[in-house]
């Protein structure tokens, strides 16, 4: 009997001394589980607060603390899984005894009893397979974890870390996913549903087998009214409900070529950006967006439909080759290959953009026309050239000249003399006409004059003041021809929409980080000129939408301004303009930089995606400011029976009629 029991003494020491061996190498593997640290999903927001976009690798989770999980959840999990999780200190030796009489029974291992505890230790930490030593670690750590942790800091990390089907990791984000509720808006068959799902997610999984979901969410209910946690009517009530199923894609991705944009630009400063869990608010409007994209697909509809009804009336007329302006054959089937636009809005005083899309189609090309395209603005430029001469005492009655010239230039070290003579779109000169009529009308020549009456030196130097860059030195920076992104060409527009106060274009208004501190982003801004020199342009882009080649732009109880452009051989057609709030660029063109049809000009291929957006952005935001407003320092003329306006910078001829203030007409 002694030496039994000395061997039974013995044993007990051995089996003590394996078992602290074997804590002693995995102790501080409860590291993982003390200081949680889980792959979490950066989501992006709108300004409003909806989703834009969820962001992440490998682990799809929406992190949520214990007090914002109802108690409901708690109730439906613990009934299911751990009925004495609140009572037991990690173990259940009930649970222990019965599951190892089914294995002695069956002569395996088919039946754990492991705990809440237990089953998140095996989660974070141990491998799921059915092995003894395995079991022996994971109660060692259970035992250790529920003396670090309380019960409710368990609970929050195993409701957070578990695997729930569908790509779903965590039980926010699977609320979100499969009902499209928060927590706290789901009813007791939606939750039950979810607290059944871990023990076989993919089984389990409602969206692919409902019948088996529903039929386990019953059995959570069944044991939750034993248990007596809920009542009679409550439990007929859920166990005759079937919640209606969502089968969303993980990223949810409403506009990709703003996520792109937004990757793009924190892919220095977030190098975590798809695990750190994030939240990215944007300046984005969704219903912007969405208006903005559906008013390119307009525009881009009609430039089909012009397409094949010149291709019918050449069939009809036999004609079976096009040229462009120099003579250079077409190829027809390029008109609809390559054609694409791009789209971006911003506020005109903090230049928040709004809206952005970079392409017709982005399943076919990612690529983003308005960030990484780089185009010739044709006479989408003129507006500045025009602000320069106002700036330094033209006004907007000055006289300019709208003929011909012929320019003669040498091409690099050549001795060989070439010629350039401008014309005017349509041909035809007008002679004399003021500097309003000339931008209004967009009068190549005119312009063309002016630069040469002003200096090419002026306004090259004006121009890079207006953070243009890149241009030739010479006078085809008339018409454009330098290459610029329309994300570029906002943020120069943004001089005249903002009163002579350039803003620069951002996507982003804050981010904030897992813990819940972050950053705000502001305005950039840079005086450039006064709001009274601005406003004089202003008006005239005003009137081109009211008069001009812009309009086809009208929009009825609303003022726009705006400035059409075209290259040389209809490569790129231009709509810059903007309403009291906001501003608009639309650019179309083929990607490869071939001619367009004739017909497609800013005013026709470019002004229906514009036009669209704001008739349709109106209609959910009546309370937008409607009317430009008229600074103090500008004044009121007549001059040749015609209202004008003149400030101390930019007076009128001499010929002229002053209005006084209290006569002058606001618009």
């Amino acid at each position: 009997m002694k030496y039994i029991l000395g061997f039974f003494t013995i044993l007990a020491v051995a089996i003590c001394a394996w078992l602290l061996y074997l804590y002693s190498n995995i102790r501080f593997e409860l590291d993982k589980v003390v200081n949680y640290q889980p792959r979490l999903t950066t989501q992006i927001f709108d300004k409003d607060g909806k989703l834009v976009s969820n962001l992440f690798s490998k682990e799809n989770r929406v992190y949520v603390k214990y007090d914002n999980i109802p108690a409901r959840v708690i109730e439906a999990l613990v009934a299911i899984e751990d009925t004495q999780f609140f009572e037991h200190n990690g173990i259940n030796p009930d649970a222990i005894s019965r599951a190892i009489i089914k294995d002695i029974k069956a002569g395996a291992l088919v039946e754990g009893a492991s705990t809440l505890t237990q089953q998140l230790i095996k989660t974070l930490i141990l491998t799921r397979e059915k092995k003894i030593i395995r079991k022996i670690k994971e109660v060692l750590l259970a035992l250790k974890l529920e003396t670090i942790l309380t019960k409710e800091e368990i609970l929050e990390r195993y409701l957070n870390q578990v695997y729930f089907g569908h790509g779903y990791y965590g039980i926010k984000t699977a609320a979100k996913g499969y009902f499209d509720k928060e927590l706290y808006e789901l009813n007791l068959k939606e939750i039950a549903m979810l607290v059944g799902l871990p023990r076989a997610p993919s089984f389990y999984d409602p969206t692919r087998n409902l019948k088996f979901s529903l039929a386990r969410a019953n059995q959570v209910i069944k044991r939750m009214n034993t248990l007596g946690w809920i009542n009679k009517k409550e439990y007929e009530e859920a166990m005759k409900h079937t919640p209606k199923i969502y089968d969303k894609t993980l990223t949810q991705n409403k506009a990709p070529y703003i996520v792109d944009y937004v990757l793009k630009t924190l892919k220095d400063e977030l190098k975590d950006i798809k695990t750190g869990g994030y939240k990215i608010n944007l300046t984005v409007d969704l219903d912007a967006q969405r208006i903005a994209k559906e008013g390119l697909d307009v525009a881009y509809q009609k430039i089909l439909k012009r397409d094949q009804y010149f291709r019918n009336l050449n069939k009809k007329r036999g004609i079976d080759k096009e040229y462009d302006e120099e003579g250079n054959e077409l190829s027809e089937d390029r008109f609809v290959q390559n054609v694409n636009g791009s789209f971006i809005s911003m506020e005109n005083n903090t230049g928040k953009i709004l809206a952005m899309v970079g392409g017709i189609d982005y399943k076919k090309s990612n690529f983003n026309r308005v960030v990484q395209s780089k185009r010739q603005p044709g006479s989408a430029i003129k507006p500045f050239i025009y602000q320069a001469a106002l700036d330094i005492g033209y006004s907007p009655a000055t006289k300019i000249a709208d003929i011909s010239r012929t320019y003669e230039y040498k091409v690099g070290d050549s001795e060989e003399t070439k010629k350039w003579k401008p014309k005017n779109y349509g041909g035809k000169y007008k002679g004399l006409i003021s500097l309003r009529d000339a931008l209004i009308y967009s009068r190549n020549l005119a312009t063309i004059n002016l630069v040469t009456d002003i200096g090419i030196d002026v306004v090259y130097e004006t121009l890079k003041k207006y953070g243009f860059k890149d241009m030739p030195y010479d006078l085809s920076i008339t018409l454009g021809s330098f290459v610029i992104s329309p994300l570029d060409l906002s943020q120069a527009y943004s001089i005249i929409s903002n009163d002579g106060t350039e803003v620069k274009p951002y996507i982003i208004n804050s981010i904030i980080n897992r813990n819940g501190t972050g950053i705000n982003f502001e305005p950039e801004t840079r005086y450039v000129t006064s709001k009274e020199q601005a406003f004089l342009t202003k008006d005239i882009m005003h009137e081109t939408v009211i008069r001009g080649t812009g309009k086809r732009a009208k929009v009825k109880g609303l003022d726009l301004a705006g400035k059409t452009g075209t290259t040389n051989n209809n490569v790129d057609a231009w709509f810059c303009g903007f309403s009291p709030s906001i501003q608009t660029i639309v650019w179309f063109g083929n990607d490869d930089n071939t001619p367009m049809r004739r017909s497609e000009t800013g005013g026709i291929a470019a002004i229906p995606a514009f036009k669209y957006f704001y008739e349709n952005y109106l209609k959910l935001h009546p309370e937008l400011k409607r009317e430009f407003e008229k600074p103090e320092g500008v004044r009121t003329s007549v001059i040749n029976g015609k209202k004008e306006y003149f400030t101390n910078t930019s007076k009128l001829p001499v010929n002229t009629i002053d209005i006084p203030k209290e006569n002058q007409i606001q618009f």
